[in-house]
């Protein structure tokens, strides 16, 4: 059995190196189905990374209107600290908000210089609530607006960090919709190559094919060498999907941490590495093995 599968191994590297182009032509159109699905994948790590960052920093600030007491504010605090979907509640008075609003605006001189102008606090008192989970923030903003306290309030700002979200899970479902469409058809195109290159082997070796079959070797035995030579052009197009992969990472990581700030591309890469490598391995493998038993089934009588 080893003897077969060893002679069967050592075949199909010979039938790769005599195919020249046509192994070339297999490896790259495999390659681009395969660098495809790695990259949709990758994009999904990085989308859900970038959801991941915004979820952490998302919360609910509560503005009151101006005649709205610190006691009043106080008193709603303690009522919103009852739910168990809420986690934290922080207060911040008119000027804790006016000296952070400073901190922040100190450069700019057009803002500070009106706030002289103005001269008196116009920031209102607000509080800042943190949510148990995520998926509860909608439960907590529809309480706010039906609360016993709910004309006290000027301002929710809940609306935005919700809009970025539901932007983003639908950019990347489209994405994926996309990515999957396009894998698909380089897929069914690898197939028809690599299938057409085992056609080809199949028929230079023919004779040798029948000289077996009349000595009465096994359909298995004729069949390995094609099949493990359409896993050979898996796995090569697997090794130069990855450096690849990793290549377009370096190049465009100056480029995406101006958009996505928060997370390490390389190091996402790296975390994910051994995943991407079955994967691409996995999929190699079957496209290749389907090709080669499509071209067996069809131009071999076993």
């Amino acid at each position: 059995m080893f003897l077969a599968i060893a002679r069967s191994i050592k075949e199909s590297g010979i039938n790769f190196m005599r195919n020249g182009y046509l192994s070339v032509a297999a490896v790259s159109v495999m390659l681009l189905s395969l660098f495809s699905i790695s990259a949709l994948f990758f994009l999904m790590l990085i989308g859900n990374g970038a959801i991941k960052n915004i979820e952490d920093n998302v919360d609910i600030s509560v503005y009151f209107k101006p005649d709205i007491s610190e006691e009043s504010i106080f008193s709603d605090k303690a009522d919103l600290e009852k739910f168990s979907e809420i986690k934290t509640v922080r207060y911040v008075s008119k000027d804790q908000a006016l000296e952070g609003f400073k901190s922040n605006n100190a450069d700019n001189s057009t803002i500070m210089n009106a706030l002289n102008e103005i001269g008196e606090n116009p920031l209102p008192a607000s509080l800042i609530i943190e949510a148990s989970n995520v998926s509860q923030y909608n439960l907590v903003n529809d309480y706010l607006k039906n609360a016993t306290f709910k004309d006290d309030i000027s301002y929710i700002n809940y609306g935005k960090n919700k809009e970025v979200i539901d932007r983003l899970n639908y950019i990347i479902a489209e994405t994926k919709k996309i990515g999957l469409a396009i894998s698909g058809v380089l897929s069914f195109i690898t197939i028809l190559i690599v299938f057409n290159t085992i056609r080809i082997t199949i028929y230079t070796h023919r004779k040798e094919i029948e000289i077996m079959r009349l000595v009465g070797a096994s359909n298995a035995y004729i069949r390995l060498p094609f099949i493990f030579e359409g896993i050979i052009y898996g796995l090569g197009a697997t090794f130069i999907s990855l450096v690849l992969l990793f290549v377009s990472i370096r190049i465009i990581t100056p480029y995406l941490v101006k958009i996505i700030s928060g997370i390490d591309f390389t190091q996402l890469y790296l975390a994910n590495f051994w995943f991407l490598l079955g994967m691409q391995v996995l999929i190699g493998s079957v496209l290749g093995i389907i090709s080669s038993l499509i071209a067996i089934r069809k131009y071999l009588k076993v």
